[in-house]
């Protein structure tokens, strides 16, 4: 399948996923599906740049990799449709709503290290296009909070994927300045 068709199969699934809850990119108006276009760019652009890298599995991951989490979506809807390496993507990068606020991203990470780089590459995208301007209602210690946290992942991920690994450096020197 051409990446073409995997990116328009792929975003058409998400982007419906999203609106059905009315989900917008917090702090704005936008419609959600900005953001996931915006990390499937990030990966694009870091697959022109790495050697032995799926772009097609990394785009599809970085459209889905919210459904899980913010959609009605289910892992079996993930693996039925688009595959079983896919689906356990997605759930590696998705949050465990059990665990305490403190542990869901250590436990996250320690799953998505588990996976093919590619999956590493999209959790890295991900933070980086997050990396934008805070939301205007975020406190400064929520800010903090964040970039702490993008630290962490940066550290916990480092050899996933140079490229991204320096965009995500600079983003982190630049956040909430």
């Amino acid at each position: 399948m051409s990446l073409q068709t995997i990116y328009q199969e792929t975003i058409q699934f998400a982007a419906q996923k999203h609106s059905d809850k009315n989900q917008t990119i917090p702090g704005t108006s936008l419609p959600y599906v900005v953001h996931i276009s915006n990390v499937a760019m990030e990966i694009l652009i870091a697959s022109e740049r790495s050697e032995n890298f799926d772009t097609g599995f990394a785009v599809q991951t970085a459209l889905l990799h919210d459904t899980l989490e913010d959609t009605d979506t289910t892992y079996e809807e993930l693996e039925n449709t688009f595959s079983r390496e896919t689906a356990e993507a997605v759930l590696a990068l998705t949050k465990n709503a059990a665990l305490d606020k403190n542990a869901k991203m250590t436990d996250s990470l320690h799953r998505i290290k588990k996976l093919p780089k590619e999956v590493w590459a999209v959790k890295l995208a991900d933070r980086v296009t997050n990396l934008q301007t805070p939301p205007l209602h975020w406190s400064e210690e929520k800010i903090i909070q964040y970039k702490s946290e993008a630290l962490q992942i940066l550290e916990e991920l480092k050899g996933g994927n140079e490229y991204l690994e320096k965009r995500m450096k600079e983003k982190i020197d630049e956040y909430g300045r």
